[in-house]
């Protein structure tokens, strides 16, 4: 592949990207968007001058707030571009529609195998609940940053834990179907140095599964991110930090390890379903990213009202 590909900001997603795809493609070919000092990476400093790079594929990794400048820039200037914008595609609901560039949302769990067996075996069964938890301990996210100077802490910039981890409520509703909001609790429980909330409960349903809960945290000490899973005959429990699916199913029990995949490959392959141009069906599109940013707006509506 030798297509130009620029990586708008540097920061450690951005980091990742580069370093994927630099194994798929030349070094040369690579431009990152950024004011810091990047070794191996040819960088430009303003947006300005992507119109001389002409990239064939832009990723997008940027603060969140930040995201929609970008979206309309490319939009205005760009026509056939292929654009990745790092979830959530924005902080707050805004009214685009793209027509001249291709763009999809950094819904990389997609791609994760355990999220495809679960969408592979769950396809034709009833299932009757579905029991989401994610959480894992702020501080330690980030390595020699100050978790109270980091993006998630800070509200103006787009970050917050629905925000940083909507991974959750874009997969079930891949997997399930769009949900339907009963209760949303978003709130700062913590004793945490930040402007962001820390905690979010959803419960609601879809029009396969009668009863659906989310649970997302900032503060759990041990990272947990598990889905649970019961219907007609089946009971899976999914564990994505231990990689293991453990499977009920009848009088049966099966336990599937997933140890030999790693998280890169999920960011590999969601960039060759892009690049490849071969199918686009496991991607999340610009759309579904903006019914994820209404839906997040929704439950934050819903809880300043209880």
């Amino acid at each position: 592949m030798n297509e130009q590909i620029l990586i708008s900001g540097y920061g450690s997603i951005g980091r990742r990207h580069a370093q994927v795809l630099s194994k798929l493609i030349n070094k040369k070919n690579i431009t990152i968007l950024t004011k810091q000092k990047v070794h191996n990476f040819h960088t430009v400093k303003s947006i300005s001058q992507l119109e001389k790079i002409n990239p064939s594929y832009i990723v997008i990794c940027n603060p969140t707030n930040d995201h929609v400048k970008k979206v309309k820039f490319i939009e205005k200037n760009f026509k056939n571009k292929l654009v990745l914008v790092e979830k959530p595609l924005f902080h707050k609901k805004f009214k685009i529609k793209t027509k001249k560039n291709k763009f999809f949302v950094g819904y990389n769990l997609r791609f994760n195998p355990i999220i495809r067996f679960l969408k592979k075996k769950l396809k034709s069964q009833i299932i009757w609940n579905v029991n989401v938890f994610c959480g894992s301990y702020l501080p330690d996210w980030r390595k020699n940053i100050d978790y109270r100077k980091s993006y998630s802490s800070k509200k103006n910039l787009g970050g917050g834990v629905i925000n940083d981890l909507s991974h959750e409520i874009d997969y079930v509703q891949w997997l399930f179907g769009k949900i339907k909001i009963e209760h949303g609790q978003v709130s700062k429980l913590s004793n945490f140095k930040i402007q962001t909330e820390d905690f979010m409960n959803l419960i609601g349903r879809t029009k396969k599964v009668p009863s659906i809960q989310i649970t997302l945290s900032y503060f759990r000490k041990d990272s947990v991110r598990r889905i649970l899973v019961d219907g007609k005959n089946i009971s899976i429990e999914a564990d994505l930090n231990k990689k293991t699916v453990i499977l009920h199913e009848g009088n049966k029990k099966k336990i599937y390890n997933f140890k030999n995949s790693f998280r890169n490959e999920e960011f590999k392959n969601q960039h060759l379903a892009i690049l490849k141009k071969k199918s686009y069906s496991n991607l999340c599109s610009f759309k579904e990213g903006q019914q994820i940013v209404n839906l997040i707006s929704k439950i934050k509506t819903r809880s300043k009202k209880r």
